[in-house]
């Protein structure tokens, strides 16, 4: 689907604040209300626009520990890869899971309750026999930015 400037301004209001009213989203990306309507529609049919979410601060309410975790797979047939990704979209602890090229063949995000947690999390995936050769942890002692994709983009 092509998107046009306009339709990328709907976006990056909406992942701003997927709250807002129609009418402020027609503000906001200087349109007319029905106008707006028609392309917010043609966004939500078309697939574009999943759904509509709330970011939740978990730090006022639970503990958790964030790690990233780099992993080198032993083989690089098409099998490991599939093997490897189908038990780690098992895995609730593991929020991101990205592919690389490069020396690393993924990258993990796992956010648990603490060090211990992560350590058992790691445990269950080695004992799976997923072909794992190595894996680095890094413990995220803070984040610095977090910024959703579109709002990174400068629409004019």
């Amino acid at each position: 689907m092509k998107l046009d400037k306009i339709d990328l301004k709907i976006l990056a209001a909406l992942q701003s604040d997927g709250r807002m009213t129609k009418l402020r989203l027609a503000e906001a990306v200087n349109l007319s209300p029905t106008a707006c309507w028609e392309r917010l529609s043609r966004l939500e049919k078309s697939g574009v626009i999943t759904g509509y979410t709330v970011r939740i601060n978990t730090d006022k309410f639970m503990r958790r520990t964030t790690v990233l975790v780099e992993i080198m797979l032993k083989s690089h047939q098409q099998a490991d890869f599939q093997r490897f990704e189908a038990a780690i979209l098992k895995e609730p602890g593991i929020i991101s899971c990205d592919a690389t090229g490069g020396g690393v063949d993924y990258i993990l995000k796992i956010v648990s309750e603490d060090i211990d947690a992560y350590q058992r999390l790691i445990d269950r995936l080695l004992k799976l026999d997923l072909g794992i050769e190595r894996y680095f942890t890094y413990v995220v002692t803070k984040n610095v930015k977090a910024t959703d994709p579109l709002q990174s983009l400068v629409i004019d």
